[in-house]
């Protein structure tokens, strides 16, 4: 219920700033996801939501891609657990 909760709270705030989450350095962009802008929200308990942007001359609208735990996370951007 916390993890649903936390979620909704961060999309009510993307959808009023799209640029609200962390933006993810191009270099650093799996190739996988194949976005050309990719942002991160921290979730509660170390859960991650990643998302893109998309915009056109009428509208932005945010694309969540994942919503993942943070070994899944570090699996992804190939960061070596400790």
């Amino acid at each position: 219920m916390q993890l649903l909760k936390s979620i909704d709270k961060k999309v009510a705030l993307l959808k009023y700033n799209p640029a609200y989450g962390q933006s993810i350095s191009k270099d650093l962009i799996p190739k996988t996801l194949d976005v050309d802008n990719l942002f991160r929200v921290e979730l509660t308990h170390y859960w991650r939501m990643l998302y893109t942007i998309r915009t056109n001359e009428v509208e932005i609208v945010s694309f969540v891609l994942y919503i993942i735990d943070h070994p899944s996370y570090n699996k992804l951007f190939g960061y070596k657990g400790r």
